[in-house]
């Protein structure tokens, strides 16, 4: 029998190079090289040649359904020079080329773009280690607050009139843009859906250096801090990142060289979505997974994963501790009803970036829905966990007995958990804030809908407030951003096929810190998604807040900026219009979604736009805006 694998090794997965890919150096596998080599459909060769490693039967290999949402760029980047070309070898170009089309369901010609320009002359290596980064981490500060002052922001309501579109960049092979870049020393730093990471100019969009990660970089960029009277020479942080297949990377921000390189968890359907967390010398990363996926599979043995937080050494990527959501490991619960073995407990992945309490010496992350039975007290929870050791300081839990997987939602239900749901994460990051008595609050966004504050010492619960209807894709999905005792929170609430007793609230809206009392809304408009397929009025990307404005790409693909007092529409951009690139060609955003969130650093105002997938709209858009020059009108005589 075929035992070759084409694919696999595209995860970046050691386990799976050293077993030998699927096969051995037997003269089976030998034969069936040889014998893959005439050309054929890319159903038929990934049918032959890597089906058998990639349908469940191969323990550590990434289940087809990860392969599925990678760019087709990067599966036959993987077979024809990266880590998986000795396992390739006996596949033709052509073939390579089929079969990444097949999986992707994407057409390599349509992925070709025009290389960006390289930064040339005096822009060309030029790094500023005089302008470190104001901003730490994805949250912009170790709480996770997403709130930009505007001394480091340099935009204020009386600057929008003067906001346009600076340049625009298209990233190649990608119909999506989920990677929240890092702004520093004249750089910004981003990942892409073709797992390349680019270092731009920030103020021009020339690349300074690129590199190749194995999958999708779907998660922010960490940029390392260092003092802004630092010797330039001294100065070569570091850039951290994960990738769709669950991998860790540590690069340098200079010259984008690989320094090391994990992967936390050997489950196949392991991945990384948020932004690892740096503090002190240490990397904290959650993981997640999409084991969800193949469980609507009958024959799929469901499930086995568990979601966790990994502590680094940040500087040699060792592992210092690891701590699961579920304490026990899953174990045979029977079989499903077609006779497929399942296990359990499973799930409550995390998939937001841990929030940072320096003080208590603790972090928060909030975890989702368990995958099978039975449910555990730890899933749709958020955990307080010791910095140091890694130890559980506390959990409480917003929903109870929450297991679902997407056989709940197809006629193949076997694997579907006796729970049956309602799959209400906490997708947004926990923020860190504290009352006007001092009192530490730790704040949770759950696609139920409601926002969470629990006592910082105790995770006692202090106050929640219903914010929208909730549902699968929210509810309160990616981002919650919290300044001057306000939480500002975004709502999702798309149509997903299923009644709930409350009305949907897509929109924006702004609570008292203190108690969670409503301060005010804004109701998204109805009106642009009527000619626009993929279309809904909700804010699932995360936000971002100034002292003034809240920033926020709503999945209609507008980006609208509204003031922070009264939830007043200020100023907006529809990015989904065909904007000209860097690169000498056009391109256009679409749904904002996913954790990348606004920047807006030294006047100068960062957006991604494009979520081809989940049924939203498709686009591939970097869109840098800056403040046009005052005329001699507005200066005065």
């Amino acid at each position: 029998m075929m035992r070759l694998t084409c694919v696999a090794a595209a995860a970046g997965l050691a386990g799976v190079i050293a077993l030998g890919g699927c096969g051995s150096d037997t003269a089976e596998s030998t034969a069936a090289t040889t014998e893959i080599g005439a050309e054929r459909s890319g159903a038929a060769a990934y049918a032959e040649a890597c089906a058998q490693c990639h349908q469940g039967q191969m323990p550590r290999a990434p289940h087809r359904n990860m392969l599925e949402i990678m760019s087709p760029e990067s599966i036959v980047r993987a077979m024809t020079t990266g880590v998986m070309q000795q396992e390739a070898a006996g596949l033709g170009q052509d073939e390579r080329n089929a079969v990444a089309e097949y999986l992707t369901g994407r057409d390599l010609v349509a992925a070709v773009v025009p290389e960006p320009p390289w930064c040339t002359g005096d822009r060309a290596n030029a790094f500023d280690s005089g302008r470190p980064p104001a901003l730490a981490g994805w949250g912009f500060s170790p709480e996770n607050d997403r709130y930009i002052p505007d001394a480091v922001a340099g935009l204020s309501a009386a600057d929008l009139e003067r906001l346009e579109l600076r340049w625009a960049f298209r990233f190649p092979d990608a119909v999506r843009a989920r990677s929240a870049p890092a702004v520093a020393a004249g750089r910004l730093w981003t990942g892409s859906h073709n797992g390349t990471v680019f270092a731009l100019d920030a103020l021009t969009g020339c690349v300074h250096w690129t590199f190749h990660a194995a999958a999708e970089v779907r998660t922010g960029i960490v940029i390392e801090p260092w003092p802004a009277d630092a010797a330039p020479e001294d100065v070569d942080p570091r850039l951290f990142f994960g990738d769709l297949l669950g991998n860790v990377y540590a690069i340098s921000a200079r010259s984008g060289e690989l320094l090391w390189r994990h992967r936390p968890d050997a489950h196949p359907n392991a991945t990384i979505t948020g932004t690892p967390s740096f503090h002190a010398g240490r990397l904290y990363v959650p993981v997640s997974s999409l084991e969800v996926v193949p469980a609507a599979d009958p024959a799929y043995p469901c499930c086995t994963f568990r979601g966790s937080v990994v502590a680094y050494d940040a500087a040699k990527g060792a592992v210092l501790w690891q701590r699961f959501t579920i304490a026990e490991a899953p174990a045979p619960t029977g079989p499903n009803p077609v006779g497929t073995p399942n296990f359990g407990p499973s799930g409550a992945p995390i998939w937001n970036s841990p929030a940072i309490d320096v003080g208590r010496n603790q972090l928060y992350a909030g975890t989702g829905e368990n995958y099978s039975s039975p449910a555990t007290g730890t899933s749709d929870a958020i955990f307080a966990i010791d910095l140091d050791s890694g130890a559980v300081r506390w959990v409480w839990q917003a929903t109870e007995g929450d297991a679902w997987n997407t056989a709940c939602d197809s006629e193949q239900d076997a694997n579907c958990p006796d729970e049956d749901g309602p799959d209400f994460d906490f997708g947004a990051a926990v923020v860190l804030a504290n009352d006007i008595e001092g009192r530490g609050l730790a704040i949770g966004g759950q696609k139920s809908g409601k926002v969470h504050a629990v006592d910082a010492d105790t995770g006692e619960l202090v106050w929640q407030r219903r914010v929208g209807r909730g549902g699968i894709q929210g509810g309160i999905h990616f981002g919650l951003a919290l300044a001057q005792g306000r939480v500002f929170v975004p709502v999702n609430d798309m149509p997903d096929g299923r009644e709930y007793p409350y009305p949907e609230r897509p929109g924006l809206h702004a609570l008292n810190v203190r108690d969670g009392s409503p301060l005010w809304s804004f109701d998204a408009p109805r009106d642009v998604c009527q000619s626009r397929e993929f279309c809904d009025p909700g804010i699932s990307q995360a936000i971002t807040v100034t002292d003034e404005l809240v920033l926020a790409g709503a999945l209609d693909g507008i980006f609208r900026i509204h003031d922070a007092d009264s939830g007043q529409l200020l100023w907006k951009f529809d990015t989904t219009q065909p904007v000209p690139t860097v690169d000498g060609g056009e391109t256009r955003g679409g749904s904002m979604s996913g954790a990348p969130g606004p920047v807006v650093a030294d006047g100068m105002l960062y957006v991604t736009s494009g979520y081809g997938i989940y049924n939203h709209m498709p686009g591939n858009a970097l869109l840098a805006f800056g403040l046009a020059p005052e005329t001699e009108e507005e200066n005065g005589p």
